[in-house]
């Protein structure tokens, strides 16, 4: 499929640039795959459409303070340095800017006596950054570091919780699991009185998330590499789930990559750790999903083209024109699908 086949027309006043209070005040276009029909309802009228046996599987991770401000040693040009993925104790995967003057060897100075050398560039523009500091590091990003918004954000937030989920546990991610943002603390006690239970997996999100599709022939993109973590708990709720024949709800495509990467072909997913490179994309066949909670996504991104993999590309474009039509909000900040 070409990647033309993924791309829709979006007003540029639809694009949300902050959050909706309260969360669970957020729209919701629910999408019935057998039937084909639309619903428009609220976010909080999302333990209508769950049963007793459902299991929602929800990402805990945390977002991190991954956004450094700096200056370039020793000619004092303004720099930024974006963290994606620890390495090891002091060095991390970064995105660099600006890409062209922070070429190996180059040093950014911050406060506080942090500092960073870029220690080789990858092949996907990304590089090994070193850093510099007096105590642990943890306390220093706490300090010194700001949440990341996407670049179509143009807007500061007044607390940077609203862009974590209630439920964030697990530090270590450059992006909030949009997805997740719409639940409150009493939005999920009432999903698990409609007799849903919840499972928290972890998907640490990365470049994957932030890297477009720069090929035409969707086939031959390739994604970045995702740390997650599966526990046991997780494991036996969403499998005493299948058994006794609920359905697995993921809320977001991060939960829905994590739960596809650890399924086996009956379904069964296993508990564990590791890295995720898995592209799902039209043709793809899911073993462990069977809704989904999402966000509206880019045009032409790999996330909208997971999507189209579960529902079908004709009935998610037709979803996204009449969102379109009726002024949804849109991407991080936006309104949500629920795919059932």
């Amino acid at each position: 499929m070409r990647l033309a086949d993924f791309d829709y027309e979006l007003p540029p006043e639809l694009i949300a640039q902050e959050p909706i209070e309260p969360r669970d005040a957020s729209r919701l276009l629910v999408v019935h795959l057998c039937s084909g029909r639309l619903e428009h309802r609220v976010f909080r009228d999302l333990p209508e459409y769950l049963r007793p046996g459902d299991c929602l599987v929800l990402n805990q991770t945390r977002v991190i303070p991954a956004r450094l401000i700096g200056r370039r040693v020793p000619t004092g040009g303004a720099a930024e340095v974006f963290l994606l993925r620890r390495l090891d104790k002091d060095r991390w995967e970064a995105l660099v800017r600006p890409g062209r003057r922070l070429r190996p060897g180059s040093r950014v100075a911050f406060s506080d006596g942090l500092e960073a050398v870029i220690e080789d560039r990858a092949p996907d523009g990304s590089r090994v950054v070193r850093f510099e500091y007096e105590g642990a590091f943890e306390a220093v990003l706490e300090r010194l570091g700001r949440v990341p918004l996407p670049p179509y954000i143009t807007r500061e937030l007044a607390d940077d919780e609203r862009y974590q989920t209630v439920y964030a546990r697990a530090r270590g991610s450059a992006a909030a699991p949009t997805a997740g943002l719409h639940f409150t603390p009493e939005l999920l006690d009432r999903c698990r009185r409609a007799g849903a239970a919840t499972a928290y997996l972890t998907l640490h999100i990365g470049l994957a998330t932030f890297r477009p599709i720069r090929v035409d022939n969707i086939e031959e993109h390739r994604m970045h590499e995702e740390e997650y973590i599966v526990d046991e708990e997780a494991a036996a709720l969403v499998n005493r789930a299948r058994e006794g024949g609920g359905r697995i709800i993921a809320v977001g495509t991060t939960a829905v990559r994590t739960l596809e990467t650890v399924a086996g072909e009956n379904g069964r997913i296993r508990a564990g750790s590791g890295r995720t490179d898995l592209y799902i994309r039209p043709g793809y066949r899911f073993k462990a999903v069977d809704a989904m909670v999402t966000n509206f996504h880019l045009p032409k991104s790999s996330l909208i083209v997971l999507v189209s993999a579960f529902a079908g590309r004709e009935l998610v474009m037709r979803a996204y024109r009449e969102a379109v039509e009726r002024r949804y909000r849109f991407f991080s900040f936006g309104d949500a699908m629920l795919f059932i």
